[in-house]
């Protein structure tokens, strides 16, 4: 969540933010509202506690007529100090509620507009022409039946659609690309962690799931659990409710987790094959920094993903996304976006948030600084989503004859294979 102070003081910015966003521009006065309420609700209470501790002095001393009137003043008061407590309790309650309504402040530098309005700010390697080498490409799903590596047939038929299976070389190159981004990100300096997958209420609002998002959230209701869809959600609320020491950041962790998504909203987006799916795996790297840090630490992130996708011999390119396309906890955000030849354009295949304290605040994770206690910053960033990615090696490495040219920085996880060869029938 936002600071309540920066609302106060600075309201054009916060109406700002949220008409980039495309979100109600109004909440802004409904909050401010509620939030005088709060505070001036909680004047009132303070006061009438004030006389009641006064009064209750006084009535020990008294006698007679006296004392009777005092207590019948002291009943008054009880019941005044307990309508301004529910008061003061409910404006609470209404200011919170709102206030987890509200987006995170958009970062001044960010594109204006939605989905299709973002910026190319880089691109890398080159695209292939398969024309000029002779063949058409296939694309993932095809390529991957071949080398008996996906199964989607009996995916659907355990199950339903958008379900699959990583079968043999398709599950062995999951495991090497797990394993080559968990030996990269420990290299950086990452402590490499193995999550939940199902987490209580309050870390998933705590991370800004359940405003936008929640409709793509699996709730598990008897146990009032939820399905996460990034380890993101686990690792964030990892420090909930701690203040850690400032010499301690920068803390970075790299989650490795299934994810789970409804993928509402997307009927009939990519339905063939492996690119748009259920549950999938990731690897994610997320980053605990003091609020001056935040900035850098997100073009680190950036880089690390650069690093990344390069090493996998992957054209990509990177985008900073628009206000209308940021998910809630975001301020800014940049996407990786890979060659897909038979699509013929580029796909996201990894993203780098910057949450500045937005969940900090949310989750209760603060830092001291001396005497100085306040939330910290936390940054997040994909690193590998596995199905996406084995999509984008699989028809950028392949060869005429249906084979797959495996990346050189995956090779040592896959015992040496340099090519992955189509099972002959």
């Amino acid at each position: 969540m936002i600071d309540l102070r920066l609302l106060r003081e600075d309201p054009d910015r916060v109406r700002a933010s949220q008409r980039a966003r495309g979100e109600d521009v109004a909440l802004v006065d409904t909050l401010l509202s509620a939030d005088e309420r709060r505070r001036s609700s909680g004047v009132r209470f303070d006061k009438l506690r004030s006389e009641q501790r006064a009064l209750g002095k006084l009535i020990p001393k008294a006698s007679g007529d006296e004392k009777a009137e005092l207590l019948k003043k002291a009943g008054q008061l009880a019941a005044d100090v307990k309508a301004a407590d529910a008061e003061q309790h409910e404006a609470d309650e209404e200011t919170k509620r709102l206030l987890l309504q509200l987006g995170n402040l958009v970062h001044p530098d960010v594109p204006v507009g939605g989905e299709e309005d973002f910026v190319v700010l880089e691109t890398h390697g080159t695209i292939r022409d398969f024309g000029a080498e002779g063949f058409e490409p296939k694309d993932h799903l095809e390529l991957g039946e071949a080398l008996g590596a996906i199964d989607v047939e009996r995916g659907a038929k355990v199950s339903g659609s958008r379900f699959y299976y990583l079968t043999g070389v398709g599950a062995l190159l999951e495991l090497a690309l797990v394993n080559a981004a968990i030996a990269q990100a420990t290299e950086a300096g990452f402590v490499p962690m193995l999550t939940p997958a199902l987490v209580r209420p309050r870390a998933m609002e705590g991370t800004g799931f359940l405003g936008q998002a929640a409709d793509n959230v699996y709730h598990l209701e008897k146990d009032d659990y939820y399905l996460v869809g990034t380890s993101e959600v686990p690792l964030a609320a990892y420090h909930m409710d701690e203040i850690l020491d400032a010499d301690q950041l920068p803390m970075r962790y790299a989650g490795f987790s299934p994810c789970f998504r409804r993928e509402a909203g997307t009927y009939g987006k990519d339905t063939r094959g492996i690119f748009r799916v259920h549950q999938f795996d990731k690897v994610e790297m997320f980053s605990y920094v003091a609020p001056e840090d935040a900035e850098n630490e997100h073009k680190r992130l950036l880089e690390w993903e650069k690093q990344w996708l390069t090493g996998l011999g992957l054209p990509f390119q990177v985008i900073d996304v628009a206000s209308g396309d940021l998910g809630a906890s975001a301020s800014r955000k940049y996407d990786c976006e890979a060659w897909i030849p038979t699509q013929g354009k580029y796909r996201e295949l990894t993203s780098a948030s910057n949450c500045d304290g937005f969940q900090a605040r949310r989750l209760s994770v603060r830092m001291r600084d001396g005497k100085k206690v306040q939330p910290l910053a936390t940054l997040n960033g994909t690193l590998c989503a596995v199905p996406r990615t084995i999509v984008a090696i699989l028809e950028n490495h392949q060869q005429a004859d249906g084979s797959v040219r495996v990346p050189e920085v995956l090779r040592p996880y896959l015992g040496g294979r340099e090519v992955l060869e189509p099972i002959s029938k």
